[in-house]
Formats: C-alpha cells, structure tokens, sequence
C-alpha cells in the first residue's frame, strides 16, 4: 500500500473560502428550466408549476447562488419580454441554442423559485446585441423601491419589494464568435465599464462580474483580459472564467490530471488580475469568478443529430451529458483545487444544475435522480465551510499523456468556525489503495471521527431512473484512535476530524 503524508499547520491558510463557490448555474437552454426545474403537468408540480422533487435534490445540495438566465442565450435576450402577464410575453427565436424560447418562466419566476431553493441570483445582463442602457434599466427594474419608471413597472408586476438581486454578469463570453455581437476587447472593454458604472449608479450595492476570455484555449486570452480590465478595472468586483473539460482518447489517467491545467488556469488569470492593479497602482483586488465548470462531451454526436430533426423546438433534450463515475472523480479534483485558490476564487458555477451538463436529471412526467457528479459537489458544499489551510501533500507522482509529476493524492482541507477540520482527497491511482498519514502540528490533538468513501470499480459506472444509486458515496465509517485512513484505489474520500 502506498503512503501519503498530508501536512496542515493552522497558522498556514490559502483564505476565507467564498460559499458562493459552490454556486450552479440554469440557462434558458434545453430542459434546464422547461420540463426540469419547471413542469406543470406533472404530478411533483406545485401550484407554480415548479417540480418538487427537483427542488428537494438542489435544495440538498446547498446551492447558495445560481447564475441566470445565461449562457449563450443572454446575448440575444431582451430582460423585458420575461417580465409582465405570462399570457402576453411573447415567443422569440434563440439563435444561441436554435430553439423557441416561450418566456413561460422568467424573472419573478425563477426568483421566487431561488428563494425556495435556499439559494440567490447571479443575474447576466446583455452586453451583445443590447448595452448598458438595458443594463441599468433592469437593475433599475429588480431593486430600486419605487417611484421611477422601471421599479414602479415591477410593483405593477406583483412585486412590491425590490428583487433585491446584488450580483450582475456583464454579458457572457464576449469574445466568442458564437456569441451574438462579440466584441473586441477594446469594444467590450469600454461597453463593460460604462455598463457597470452605470449599474453601480443606480445600485451602489451590487457587485458585477465582468467577462474573462472564453477559454484558455481562445487566441484572444491572456490579452483580452489584460485589456478588459485596463478600461474598467476601478468598475468591476471578478473576472469570470469558463472551463470545460472532455476525455476524447478515453484515458482516465490523463482525465483525472486535468485538475492540474485548473489549477494553472486560475493562477494564469489571477497573475494578469495583478498586473493590471499593479499598472493602476490601485488599492482594489479584483477576484475570480469560475461561473461555468464542469465536463462536458458525452452529448455532443446526439445533439447535432437533434437540431437536424427539430429545428426551433420547445425545450429540447440538448446537452444531457449522462456522467459516469470517471467524472465524478475529476469534479471532486475540480472542488479541491477550487478550495485551494480560496484566496481568489470567490465564485464558483458548476454549469449547470438541471438536465443540461447536469447533476440533477428528470425525465418528463417521470422522476428525478442524482447523477454520480452530484455527490462530491454536495459533500463540498456541506462541509467545505470555512477557511481553506494550505495543504502538503507528500506522495508518489506519475505521468500521463498530457501531465507530467501528477500527484497520486490531492487534497484539500477546511477548518470549521467550531475548530472541526474536513479533509477531501482523492486517490488518482487505479490500482493501488494508499494509506493517509495526518501531520496536524500546531493542531493538537485531533480524533478521526469519520470517513466517507465514493468508489466504484467500473469507472464507466452511472445513475439512471431505474437505478440511481448505483454510483454514490458510502455510509460515513467512524474510525477509532490509531485506526488507519485508507484511501480505495480511485476514490472520492471526505475525512471528518474533531478535537
């Protein structure tokens, strides 16, 4: 059996962890909202037309904020035609998805239904073919008291008390030529800071996320966002980030190493954050907003086979990645290293929550199941509260394809208000179990109170309908003093230590 060593020391911490990083996020796109959070006919339905099963797996997963109504579809969606009687909100074409958005839920809808949900709004504004006009206005709309144009509106919509929604996107992906009027970074640049300053005019209290590049792998990055944020950097609160991950040679050693290129990612768009204050010689720190991660691949052949057969359909089956036990393990390396960039990043979307790219699935007046993804999310979400510590982990390393030096185990670890510790660590090794020896230090005297195992010997393994326990944590194991820490071969591990 291999030995790990994982060193902590409490005067050694990475920050205050943000509990916005485990947000989610629901665009109009697919079955997210229509026949997934939303479903009047069925029998969970309540008297909104909301499904309460759903409701009940995202409450348990403690989604603190939710970032809506996109995505791609926002930069063609006028916030208007979401807003007023339902019967009179018109249909529009969505050229991000080619599909019909009926604008059956919108924002009173999905707010009252976040409330529900325990969570809050992350609310993307248009930034494509609309600007900071609209921007302003719909702020204007969601949380001014009254007595103007666009608060009086929303009063006459049923809402007396402001939407009170204190976290804005400046568009999505703006430099992204599937995006709807993308922009240069110049042109963005100048567009975002006049939106936020505007924004900020009418609401001094909210917080904006201004629009990283698309994707590390986009020509523009580096360079967009250097210059974005050159324009507004005095304006915005974050920077977003997008990261998506596939395995197109099916290798799940290099799979499971792509926590690494994550890790290199938020430091890469960090650095530039801090370049840019350096230039301005600003007092401000401008942060990390990761508000779309997640593995996304396993629909894409089925998707281009429906756009040929429904064209500008309702509520299409599109992007329902269906995710084995391989993707659970590499989004719990995701969480870990988003833990251990709790300095920076402060927002966190897994994308998204509903049916499309999702831990939550439901069939059409059928039931509603937790994906094998589902689960290391909402043990993070439980109980990574608190102050992320540094973590030294101390273990054999290997190569893959793409990787050199992958750590077996990584780890991330949190101390609690109540001086509790939980430790997450997954063991990459396919193989091998390994043995988890803990340096706490100037800790003293710690007790191992439990240990939850998530392992599954097909790492091609999933949930369904039939069978949704298939893939899924076992129960917690108290461990007695002396007893050893075993990390299974490929494991999703949450250690529970108490004094």
């Amino acid at each position: 059996m291999k030995q790990v060593k994982l060193i902590l020391d409490k005067d050694y911490v990475v920050g205050k962890i943000d509990e916005r990083v485990y947000g989610s996020f629901i665009e109009h796109l697919g079955r997210a909202v229509y026949d997934g959070i939303y479903e009047p006919r069925h029998p969970e339905a309540d008297e909104k037309g909301f499904r309460k099963d759903v409701l009940k797996l995202v409450k348990d997963m403690k989604v603190p904020v939710i970032r809506y109504p996109g995505g791609n579809f926002v930069s063609g969606f006028n916030w208007e035609d979401s807003v007023g009687p339902v019967n009179e909100r018109p249909a529009r074409m969505d050229l991000a998805w080619k599909t019909t958005e009926t604008n059956e839920v919108g924002l009173h809808e999905f707010c009252e239904w976040t409330k529900q949900a325990d969570s809050s709004v992350m609310y993307a504004v248009n930034l494509g073919t609309r600007g900071p006009d609209a921007a302003r206005n719909v702020v204007e709309y969601a949380n001014h008291e009254g007595g103007t144009f666009y608060s009086d509106m929303r009063r006459k919509n049923g809402s007396e008390e402001p939407l009170g929604i204190k976290l804005w996107c400046l568009g999505n992906e703006m430099d992204g030529p599937w995006q709807m009027c993308a922009k240069t970074a110049d042109e963005y640049g100048r567009v975002a800071h006049e939106a936020a300053k505007m924004m900020k005019w009418v609401d001094p209290s909210i917080e904006v996320v201004v629009c990283g590049s698309s994707g590390i792998g986009m020509p523009t990055f580096g360079e967009w966002e250097y210059k974005v944020l050159s324009e507004c950097y005095d304006d915005v609160d974050y920077v977003s980030l997008h990261m998506y991950y596939n395995n197109p040679h099916r290798n799940t050693a290099d799979h499971l190493a792509n926590s690494l290129d994550m890790d290199k990612f938020l430091k890469g768009v960090a650095a530039i954050c801090d370049a840019v204050q350096a230039k301005k010689h600003s007092k401000k720190k401008v942060h990390l907003s990761l508000d779309e991660w997640n593995v996304w691949y396993h629909s894409n052949e089925q998707d281009q086979e429906i756009y040929k057969t429904k064209p500008w359909g309702r509520a299409l089956p599109l992007l329902e990645d269906v995710y084995n036990f391989e993707d659970a393990l590499l989004v719990g390396l995701t969480l870990i290293t988003i833990l251990n960039n709790a300095d920076r990043v402060k927002i966190a979307c897994m994308a998204q929550l509903v049916n499309v790219i999702a831990p939550i699935m439901s069939r059409k007046g059928g039931g509603a199941w937790a994906q094998a993804t589902y689960y290391p999310m909402m043990q993070a979400s439980t109980f990574g509260r608190g102050t992320s510590l540094k973590t030294k982990v101390v273990c054999d390393t290997m190569d893959t394809p793409h990787y050199k030096d992958v750590p077996v185990v990584e780890a991330a670890a949190v101390l609690h208000d109540d001086d509790g510790i939980t430790i997450f660590a997954v063991n990459r090794d396919l193989k091998d179990d390994a043995e988890l020896n803990i340096d706490l230090r100037a800790f003293g005297d710690y007790k191992t109170i439990e240990q939850t195992v998530m392992h599954h010997d097909d790492m091609n393994a999933v949930n369904t309908e039939e069978n949704p326990d298939n893939v899924k944590p076992g129960m917690p194991k108290e461990l007695g003093s002396g007893e050893k820490i075993v990390l299974p071969a490929a494991s999703w591990n949450v250690i529970r230590l108490l004094k």
